[in-house]
């Protein structure tokens, strides 16, 4: 006699999905808050890069946390779809 057999769809294990999503969704809101700063208050920029220093670091976070924390959401979103197909093909 199996011991669990009230539930027919037992939970996926763990598989990062969730985090994926969190550390995705985090660090694409810092690069794009990086970037809505830098437009706002620390002096915007132009073709020739940002007009002050702190604008420059500003720059710097936005142009690698937005590529990155966009690739982990689009991967958490992705898994979390995959996921989501293989609990309802069940």
């Amino acid at each position: 006699m199996p011991a669990s057999s009230s539930n027919p769809n037992p939970p996926l294990p763990a598989d990062g999905t969730r985090q994926l999503l969190q550390w995705g969704a985090s660090i694409l809101g810092a690069g794009l808050l990086a970037a809505v700063l830098l437009q706002t208050l620390l002096g915007g920029f132009s073709p020739t890069g940002a007009s002050t220093n702190t604008g420059w670091f500003a720059l710097i976070v936005a142009l690698m946390c937005i590529p990155f924390g966009g690739l982990l959401l689009a991967l958490g979103v992705a898994k979390w779809l995959r996921n989501r197909s293989l609990t309802h093909n069940r």
